[in-house]
């Protein structure tokens, strides 16, 4: 079980358990937010993102998702890959077989009744997948997707700079980068900062060359 735990930060543990955190094929880096969406975070992510013609993949939270139905419509209409972070933002170490396949069927009902797609990405919050909770994601044909960089932008302490230069240290191509567009269940106001990070990191990226690219 401990190689689940430490997958999110141990490449060897997420190699040995088959859960990608980059991705091998793609010619670009690729943004994701987890936590969303967020009723003032969301909206100034996509706005960033438009300005700069770049493009994410947001890991949605089934809860967040019921109560903000036409801001995960927005994602989805602005371009942007909707995947999903699970129905409640719970350990699933702490939750039973059953309580792990009712969170992802619920979440992945979510997306879907307000948006109209079916979520091919999924994310567990924490990044820490159980056993059972890895096995039913990919019987549910969910592809698990960690990350390879971020920015530890639900950090009460974080600034904008700090946030940015984390997320992009020796970027390749295939990196997964990992922000949040919402604080409901990080320090609050974290958002505002990770809203304020994101164009030095996109221009980071393209000082660099990195394409944005969708996690799909």
């Amino acid at each position: 079980m401990f190689r689940h735990a430490l997958a999110p930060v141990v490449p060897w543990c997420a190699r040995s358990l088959g859960i990608e955190r980059t991705l091998p094929l793609a010619h670009g880096v690729a943004l994701t937010f987890d936590d969303g969406p967020h009723q003032e975070g969301t909206p100034a992510v996509l706005e960033v993102l438009a300005r700069a013609r770049a493009r994410a993949t947001f890991f949605v939270v089934g809860e967040q998702v019921r109560r903000r139905p036409q801001l995960a419509a927005q994602i989805v209409s602005a371009g942007h890959a909707i995947a999903l972070h699970g129905e409640r933002h719970r350990n699933q170490l702490r939750l039973s077989s059953s309580a792990v396949r009712d969170d992802l069927r619920r979440g992945v009902a979510a997306i879907e009744d307000a948006t109209g797609i079916s979520p091919r990405l999924h994310r567990p919050p924490y990044g820490i997948y159980s056993r059972d909770g890895l096995e039913a994601a990919r019987a549910a044909g969910l592809r698990p997707l960690l990350w390879s960089r971020w920015g530890k932008d639900w950090r009460k302490l974080a600034t904008p700079q700090r946030i940015a230069a984390r997320a992009t240290r020796s970027l390749t191509p295939g990196d997964v980068i990992l922000l949040h567009d919402a604080d409901f269940y990080s320090a609050r106001g974290s958002h505002e900062r990770t809203v304020a990070a994101l164009p030095i990191i996109v221009s980071i990226l393209e000082r660099e060359k990195h394409a944005t690219v969708l996690a799909i």
